[in-house]
């Protein structure tokens, strides 16, 4: 936790080094609510419905789940990324949909780690796709920064398609490794091995491949690039053409995946902005603008999807607190069913 707020310091202080904070306050000040919130929040809303119907394809061959449970577990997910350290939200998700659904945590959470590896693939083809059509020698940070990427996207499918093809062989590794560590931590790993392997039958191709492509490229391409487009138009911002409008969108996108990889605190916050800054100042956006874009946008994205998974718990009768009791490691289960909340 110190380590990841020292990051998110460093990164705010990089964000704001040079900023004249009269001209940002000015920017802020000035903005159009209207041109940021319409399209921002219904795009911010569909992403999540858009990652619902992608995992849908990818839990299918555990269980078969209804868009529903899965929306609201993405919500929940986001919103304790927002608010709680380590990512936990990936964490949560998974034991929202198995309080909602009695669906096996363990098993989801291979397809949990699918996601991520698309997420992270689709950010990498992004970066490097911009940056090869109308990049600059200027763009080498952001290039670095997706090449660095090659490895957290690599290494976790390599392990992946081991665990699908040779489980036993991949689980006898595991305990060979975890020897030195107490009985409990071998025993809970190798469970959890066993239920990922479960999981990974997305890995099998045919249709579901097709779709979970087919939504991939719509969560980064579309929803996810509309509200960038969004933050350009609500401080007034304007470029040559449609096309420039997009790539900037598209670049800035690509940015801001590269930074939130790096851990920091809870929200993305100091990472998101200096993403922003050094993406739009390529295209000649004075720096206080750039960071005031990206302030905005980040505001109404930790706000809509924090405020959509506080009124998911709201529904569902859920609070924090067993949350933060779900981000705890389980004991190794008996082997008994969990029971489905049906409320």
């Amino acid at each position: 936790m110190w380590a990841a707020l020292a990051v998110t310091a460093l990164f705010l202080w990089l964000a704001l080094r040079g900023v004249p904070f009269a001209t940002f306050a000015k920017v802020i000040a000035s903005a159009d609510w209207w041109w940021l919130l319409g399209p921002s929040i219904p795009a911010y809303i569909l992403a999540v419905y858009l990652r619902a119907l992608r995992w849908r394809h990818l839990t299918d061959p555990i269980q078969p789940i209804s868009t529903g449970p899965l929306f609201r577990a993405v919500s929940v997910g986001f919103m304790a990324n927002n608010l709680f350290p380590l990512r936990i939200g990936e964490v949560v998700r998974c034991w929202y949909l198995r309080r909602e659904t009695g669906v096996n945590a363990g098993a989801v959470f291979g397809t949990v780690i699918l996601e991520r590896v698309l997420d992270t693939l689709m950010v990498i083809a992004l970066a490097l796709g911009v940056l090869m059509l109308w990049g600059s020698a200027a763009d080498r940070e952001i290039a670095r920064g997706a090449l660095l990427l090659v490895p957290v996207a690599v290494v976790p499918t390599l392990v992946l398609i081991w665990l699908r093809v040779a489980p036993d062989q991949m689980i006898a590794v595991a305990e060979r490794v975890l020897r030195p560590f107490p009985d409990r931590i071998g025993a809970f790993v190798e469970e959890l091995l066993r239920r990922i392997s479960e999981g990974l039958g997305a890995l099998r191709g045919g249709t579901h491949l097709v779709w979970i492509g087919i939504h991939t490229l719509n969560i980064w391409l579309v929803a996810s690039t509309i509200p960038m487009i969004a933050g350009f138009l609500a401080v007034g911002v304007q470029f040559g053409s449609v096309v420039e409008t997009v790539t900037a969108a598209w670049f800035m996108l690509a940015a801001i995946g590269v930074a939130v990889a790096v851990p920091s605190a809870p929200g993305f916050f100091g990472t998101y902005h200096y993403a922003c800054k050094v993406a739009l100042e390529r295209f000649g956006i004075p720096a206080e603008t750039a960071v005031a874009i990206g302030t905005l946008v980040h505001a109404v994205f930790w706000l809509t999807l924090t405020l959509l998974g506080l009124a998911v718990l709201r529904m569902r009768r859920t609070s924090l607190g067993e949350l933060d009791q779900a981000a705890a490691p389980p004991a190794p289960s008996s082997g008994k069913a969990p029971t489905p909340d049906r409320r």
